[in-house]
């Protein structure tokens, strides 16, 4: 397997393996930084956040529980009406860096003069 022929940023050579046409990997590769740029763009989704896997954990234990007798189903509801205002700090949060993230990116393309 031939490496890539680019060095990094590090100043190191890169390790990543090469192409067949042009000895560059797909991230040193000139031709391909309109689909880096696309995938860069979608990072992010899909990806759980933390906090959220540790609310849907939660909220498993305590359905668990609940069926179980150990929790008495008031008390569940009080968990549950709390967690979903966590859930809903969470989606708030991450809307807004979106939003961020969209502004900084109308920002850059104004600055290089691109529509």
């Amino acid at each position: 397997m031939r490496l890539c022929s680019a060095t990094t940023k590090a100043g190191s050579p890169c390790q990543r393996p090469a192409q067949v046409h042009n000895g560059l990997c797909i991230g040193h590769d000139p031709d391909k930084a309109a689909e880096r740029r696309r995938t860069a763009a979608r990072g992010g989704r899909g990806k759980s956040n933390p906090e959220t896997r540790a609310v849907k954990k939660l909220m498993d234990d305590l359905t668990e529980k609940v069926l179980a007798g150990e929790v008495e189903p008031a008390v569940s509801h009080a968990v549950v009406a709390l967690q979903n205002i966590k859930l809903r700090a969470i989606e708030i949060e991450r809307r807004l860096d979106e939003a961020d993230v969209r502004a900084e990116f109308e920002e850059l393309k104004h600055e290089l003069g691109i529509s």
